[in-house]
């Protein structure tokens, strides 16, 4: 691990998480109230075009844009400095490899809000004709099959991280991060069970070599819609993604850089440990 993070990191990683909770903000109100109300619930791309078409809609898009690219910054440099200590061990370098791929893939979102923005050509059909690209080739369903087994994981993961808590050794204590605990758990669990889904498109797509099977957030929304009791499960879902928002909107004010915050600030896991055992 890095001794000591850039100053500017800080900052950085605030932006960018406040970026992706206002993305998650976005694409989740307006899903819940076309579950509610009826309409289609619109993936994360549909969401952001619905928002150009606001009065302030052009700057926001410029807002979230710049912001996820910042996400990207500090994911790769938490990554490449280690700035949260994972280590050099098989699952410290699974964990930094996620944080590389996931900084990238939001500054691609990043790079395609700010594209929007400017009213550069972003058609929808960008993610099937890369799909159908990789499918065409010898080993494209291995490696999409592969993608799709690694998304459903990191999909997992999100249950995992809920239940055991490790994203309290990262948040300050304080009140108010405390009364919001819930609300984050709700958030990793409704990011969670989306992340799988996209996952498990990746993965049917590669078995039956149908590039249209692949799909995002729209796509889960419309799947969860189409089952029993379709309408209250995607009511759940989109309103946990409001609650994922909440998460990150938690981060990118009381998250903590451990290479730059030192080993006495107060964590919520710290408190944790204070209570299952008082010697701690």
């Amino acid at each position: 691990m890095a001794e000591k993070a850039p100053y500017w990191v800080v900052p950085v990683m605030r932006t960018g998480y406040g970026a992706r909770g206002a993305v998650y903000l976005v694409v989740g109100t307006l899903a819940l109230m076309a579950a509610i109300f009826g309409g289609n619930a619109e993936g994360t791309t549909g969401a952001l075009q619905q928002l150009k078409s606001q009065a302030w809609g052009v700057i926001a898009l410029w807002g979230i844009g710049l912001g996820l690219l910042c996400f990207m910054v500090w994911r790769i440099i938490d990554a490449v400095m280690d700035l949260e200590a994972y280590g050099t061990g098989l699952k410290g370098v699974v964990a930094r490899t996620g944080q590389f791929v996931t900084g990238v893939i939001h500054g691609a979102l990043g790079v395609w809000a700010i594209a929007l923005a400017l009213g550069i050509g972003t058609g929808g059909q960008g993610s099937k004709s890369w799909t159908a690209k990789l499918l065409a080739t010898e080993y494209g369903p291995w490696i999409m099959g592969l993608a799709g087994a690694a998304v459903v994981g990191t999909g997992i993961y999100y249950f995992y991280k809920a239940y055991s808590e490790k994203y309290k050794s990262h948040l300050k204590r304080t009140a108010l991060m405390e009364r919001l605990d819930p609300a984050a758990k709700v958030g990793l669990v409704a990011h969670g069970v989306a992340v799988a889904l996209i996952g498990g498109f990746l993965i049917y797509a590669a078995v039956t070599a149908s590039p249209e099977q692949a799909g995002g957030l729209g796509k889960a929304f419309d799947t969860v819609r189409q089952v029993a009791f379709g309408r209250i499960l995607l009511i759940l879902l989109t309103a946990g993604l409001i609650a994922f928002a909440v998460f990150c909107f938690i981060e990118a004010v009381y998250r903590i850089v451990p290479a730059r915050a030192g080993p006495d600030v107060k964590t919520l896991a710290k408190k944790a440990e204070r209570k299952a055992d008082p010697r701690v």
